[in-house]
C-alpha cells in the first residue's frame, strides 16, 4: 500500500501542512459528489478531504470533463476514517506495512482502507469505476479501468510537487 519511502516522507510533511477545505472549496466539492457521496467524503478528516481535493485537482488540469472521474479522485480514501490514526499512528503504520509486518485493529483498517472505501462506495450507489479505484488505487489496475484513466488517478493520488502547496486552489 504505502510506496516508497520518497512517497511516504512526501505524504508525510503534506499531512503537517493540511489546512481544512475553505468554505469555497467545500462548496465545489458538495457539487461534484451526490448527498451520500458527500456524507463519506466530509466525514474523514481535514488531512484526507485536503488530498481528495487535490487529487480532484489534478484529474481537472488534466482536462477531463468526467465528473465520475473527479468523484474516484475525491472519494478513493474514505476508507481511511475507519483507522482514526494520527500523524504519527500513519507513520507507523506505513512503515510496518512496507515492512510486512502483520497487523491488526485500527492499523489494519489503515492497510484495508481500499476495500473499506468501496464496500462504502458500492453500498451507497457510487459508480464502478469510483468503487473499483477505491478498492485498487494501491494495488495493480483492474481490467475495468482503461489505462489512461488508470494513469491519471494515480498521477492524481500522488503528493503534490513542493513549489505547488500552499498556493491558491492548489494543495
Amino acid at each position: 500500500m504505502p510506496g516508497s519511502l520518497s512517497h511516504l516522507t512526501r505524504r508525510f510533511f503534506d499531512v503537517l501542512r493540511a489546512r481544512p477545505l475553505l468554505e469555497s472549496e467545500q462548496e465545489l466539492v458538495g457539487h461534484w459528489l451526490s448527498e451520500r457521496e458527500g456524507s463519506l467524503f466530509f466525514a474523514q478528516s481535514p488531512v484526507d478531504q485536503r488530498h481528495g481535493y487535490a487529487a480532484a485537482l489534478t484529474v481537472i488540469a488534466s482536462g477531463t470533463d468526467d465528473l465520475v472521474v473527479v468523484r474516484a479522485a475525491l472519494l478513493h480514501d474514505v476508507g481511511k476514517r475507519h483507522a482514526r490514526l494520527g500523524v504519527i499512528g500513519r507513520v507507523l503504520a506505513s512503515l510496518l506495512i512496507l515492512f510486512h509486518v502483520p497487523l491488526r485493529g485500527r492499523i489494519a483498517s489503515y492497510r484495508d482502507h481500499g476495500e473499506i472505501a468501496a464496500e462504502e462506495l458500492e453500498a451507497i450507489g457510487a459508480e464502478p469505476l469510483v468503487v473499483d479505484f477505491a478498492r485498487h488505487h494501491h494495488r495493480s489496475r483492474p481490467g475495468a479501468i482503461d489505462v489512461s484513466t488508470w494513469n491519471l488517478l494515480q498521477k492524481a493520488d500522488q503528493p503534490p510537487k513542493t513549489w505547488a502547496r500552499n498556493r491558491p486552489g492548489i494543495s
